[in-house]
């Protein structure tokens, strides 16, 4: 009932995201009690404006560029719930165990919607504040909070969608990282480093809103393979050094041009990236 939810969420899902599970359980209850539903229509449209531009980082970057477009989509909202009010207050007296979830209702729905208006000028806030605080370390371009960004990196191979990330960080070498990742411990992001996108277990997924996902792909520095003596051994064993973001058919291709075999497997072997593979312990089905 919830209109523009082109999500994977269902109604219960989203009830209980904006206003709580005590909510859902109350709506629930009122469902089996409606007259004519207007104020349950009105109601689900509030969460609906809500949950559109909450899953729509496009929507979010045009009204943090808008300030007028903000309010009038903030009144409108308002606007619905004085209407509810209204007519729980012409049919006050005539049910009041019903009067009274109605209230709690729209008590609920008009804190949703205080920290939906809240959300715009914070996020504006802390947009300017991380790109003083990570453009230290790394290209101002190489900080993106636009909405393309913000999709390619919500979800991996799973397509399993949970929340947007904040912002998306392209370090341009290996020494820029160590600074973004304590930058991002003093804002408060969480952070997630993420290379191809290939993963199958959702390890780049960003499960909170101020998450900074950190793209390897640039990292692509690559040694030919050399013979080095490792910690703990005496005869020399065949090496290759890669940054995070070589892909891991590149790898497999200098072992064999060295006639020797990078004895790793995966379907995604063209796309995903040798940080992902040692992270995650990835190999294949044949795999040694």
């Amino acid at each position: 009932e919830i209109p523009y939810n082109y999500t994977s969420f269902s109604d219960r899902e989203i009830v209980i995201r904006l206003i709580g599970a005590d909510m859902w359980t109350l709506l629930d209850e009122l469902r089996g009690e409606r007259r004519t539903g207007r104020s349950a229509r009105m109601l689900f449209e509030v969460l609906g404006d809500i949950w559109v531009v909450d899953r729509n980082p496009y929507l979010q970057d045009d009204l943090i560029d808008n300030p007028k477009r903000q309010r009038l989509l903030v009144d409108a909202l308002r606007h619905r719930l004085v209407e509810i009010e209204k007519r729980r207050v012409a049919s006050a007296g005539a049910d009041p165990t019903r009067d009274a979830k109605v209230a709690r209702l729209i008590a609920a729905t008009t804190m949703a919607i205080d920290r939906f208006a809240a959300w715009f000028p914070e996020a504006a806030t802390l947009r300017r504040r991380t790109l003083r605080v990570l453009a230290r370390h790394t290209h101002r371009d190489n900080v993106a909070f636009d909405g393309l960004a913000r999709v390619s990196h919500v979800t991996d191979a799973t397509d399993w969608r949970v929340e947007y990330p904040f912002v998306v960080l392209y370090p341009d070498t290996e020494d820029e990282v160590r600074g973004l990742v304590e930058g991002c411990i003093g804002l408060g992001l969480t952070i997630i480093p993420r290379g191809g996108g290939t993963g199958y277990t959702g390890g780049a997924i960003p499960l909170d809103a101020r998450s900074a996902v950190i793209n390897t792909e640039k990292l692509e520095r690559l040694s030919p393979v050399e013979r080095v003596v490792l910690p703990g051994h005496t005869q020399p064993v065949p090496t290759i050094d890669a940054g995070a973001g070589v892909v891991t058919r590149r790898v497999m291709d200098a072992a064999e041009g060295a006639g020797l075999v990078f004895a790793v497997d995966p379907t995604s072997a063209d796309a995903s990236c040798i940080g992902g593979n040692v992270a995650m312990n990835a190999g294949g089905k044949k795999a040694v």
